[in-house]
């Protein structure tokens, strides 16, 4: 009955929930992180990327492409033209496979046909269905007739949100999920608007309202050394979280450079080529912030 766009289907993951699961990525975010590690499922449309050790510089791309005679630059086109229609023209064109569409329209049951092949996984481990994004409250219709059709099928599911998003759609969708994955980045105002853009009042509200309704939420909180891991800050947090009756775990995620590559794909720059993966002295004392506090606590998803 509704289509969604959908950026990725991970299969066999781990770290998206309990068990193996299969972790459905929809496109489009509110927030954009500095540290983003799915840059590619910020914007809400189609988009398409440069793999740089893929291209050859044949020129091919250039020649298929409708805009490029306007273009003044020489050698292959870049990942984005300001007038560019996505027509997928220079996709087709490349003969290495460098240039790639990110983003395509599927059903309920297109999803369903990927995440029916690996049922025999989820029994066996807890596994199931995790929609996650970009931000899925960002596709609602979509996120919840997806979210049903799991429920009527008996599948597991989780939802992997940051809050940002109506509250309706945020209780909706977390009525039909077994888990909530709900990600915080900042408690200070101030801070998490200049990390992500956005400001945190309507995240943390949110997150008291589903504290009221649901019996089964995981915080995740990534750990960017100089960005986000003020000891202060993580104190704030922890004490909020611990308010909280329906916070079962506390996931810290320490930060990893495997995703700033997506950036140049995307023809995008980014703040974070001098951050390296935090140290292990820095996790513990962040994990020993929440545990001093009586959270359950554990580094990594």
């Amino acid at each position: 009955m509704h289509d969604g766009l959908v950026f990725n289907i991970q299969r066999y993951s781990l770290h998206d929930g309990p068990g193996i699961r299969t972790t459905v990525f929809l496109k489009g975010c509110p927030l954009c992180c500095q540290w983003c590690h799915n840059p590619e499922g910020i914007a809400a449309r189609r988009e398409i990327v440069v793999v740089e050790n893929r291209c050859i510089i044949c020129g091919e791309c250039r020649d298929a492409c409708p805009l490029a005679s306007a273009l003044d630059c020489s050698g292959p086109l870049p990942p984005r033209l300001a007038d560019c229609t996505l027509c997928g023209a220079c996709v087709d064109a490349c003969p290495t496979g460098a240039r790639q569409m990110i983003g395509r329209t599927m059903s309920v049951e297109d999803v369903l046909c990927v995440v029916r092949r690996d049922r025999t996984f989820y029994d066996d481990s807890g596994g199931g269905l995790t929609v996650s994004g970009g931000e899925p409250l960002s596709q609602p219709r979509f996120l919840l007739a997806l979210l049903e059709a799991c429920r009527a099928e008996g599948l597991h599911s989780v939802l992997d949100t940051t809050g940002f998003g109506r509250v309706e759609h945020l209780l909706a969708a977390s009525a039909l999920a077994g888990l909530v994955l709900y990600d915080l980045k900042a408690f200070d105002e101030e801070l998490h608007l200049r990390l992500t853009g956005v400001s945190n009042r309507l995240i943390l509200e949110n997150l008291r309202e589903l504290d009221r309704t649901h019996p089964n939420v995981w915080i995740r909180l990534p750990v960017v050394p100089g960005f986000n891991d003020d000891l202060e800050d993580l104190r704030r947090i922890a004490d909020f979280v611990a308010t909280l009756r329906s916070v079962t775990l506390v996931n810290l995620l320490p930060f990893h450079r495997t995703g700033l590559h997506k950036f140049r794909r995307l023809g995008l720059t980014h703040a974070l080529d001098g951050v390296e993966t935090p140290s292990p002295e820095l996790m513990q004392r962040a994990v020993e912030v929440f545990e001093q506090r009586g959270l359950k606590t554990k580094v990594g998803g």
